[in-house]
């Protein structure tokens, strides 16, 4: 069954690369069929094979000969991962698909806030969304009896992430003079705030400053880099969240903290 999963997730991160690629330049993700960005010749099935056909073809294009970028593997691979690590946290239940929604949309937010400094709005918005419409079909995801209360919790949940970036990003600003946060990151954090809901979303929030301050003084310093996209550390601190807010939260409540 693992295999499967993997094999499933891998074919998903797949198609993640399209709207990496396509999303940001305004381009359909449906049409056309994939085709090599060099030399525009369209990409054969047995060339498309998830990671496999990377090797194969020794991360070159049968026919231009151009290099692909590792990318592609890189986003595949990742993607069949979180697959299966939420199928061992919650199986076949709701959740498991819920979170690896949320956290495919995070694969397309992070890689294209690292290529662009941007976030599409398909994601941010539509996330935001179907994250309300989800918590109001399925309150229990957010341990609520009934679908008015599982949509009211989740629109607190976005209200609060997304409050909790624009405030970050005003305060920024006074103090840097130039803009600190950009809207995409606001957008994003509504959306996850949708799905894992006000109290994991605050983690979240606070977990993010760990991981964007060691990388970021490494792109700052060493590569001379000044704008620093914070949308993928704010994914990396949501999938924490989402596997271990909970037990995280109670640790504090035991402590006193």
């Amino acid at each position: 069954m693992i295999a499967i999963v993997f094999i499933f997730g891998a074919m998903v991160g797949s198609f993640l690369n399209v709207c990496i690629y396509r999303m940001p330049k305004g381009r359909s993700v449906i049409k056309p069929a994939s085709h090599c960005p060099h030399c525009d010749r369209h990409i054969q099935w047995f060339d498309n094979i998830p990671i496999l056909s990377f090797v194969m073809l020794g991360a070159k294009c049968r026919h231009c000969k151009k290099k692909i970028s590792l990318r592609y593997p890189l986003v595949e691979l990742l993607t069949a991962v979180l697959f299966i690590v939420n199928f061992i946290w919650f199986g076949t239940s709701p959740k498991f698909f819920i979170y690896t929604a949320l956290e495919c949309a995070l694969v397309i937010g992070t890689f294209t806030d690292f290529a662009y400094y941007m976030i599409p709005d398909e994601i941010t918005i539509g996330g935001l969304a179907a994250g309300l419409i989800v918590s109001a079909i399925y309150p229990e995801l957010h341990n609520a009896p009934v679908f008015w209360k599982g949509f009211l919790f989740s629109l607190q949940g976005a209200a609060v992430g997304g409050s909790l970036i624009y405030a970050m990003g005003f305060i920024g600003e006074l103090i840097f003079k130039k803009e600190a946060m950009g809207g995409g990151d606001v957008k994003l954090m509504a959306m996850i705030g949708s799905v894992i809901g006000w109290k994991l979303v605050i983690l979240a929030f606070f977990i993010a400053p760990f991981f964007g301050a060691f990388i970021g003084i490494y792109l700052k310093f060493v590569k001379k880099i000044d704008i620093i996209p914070y949308g993928p550390y704010l994914s990396l601190a949501t999938l924490i969240a989402i596997m271990w807010g909970d037990k995280i939260l109670r640790g504090f409540l035991c402590y006193g903290i």
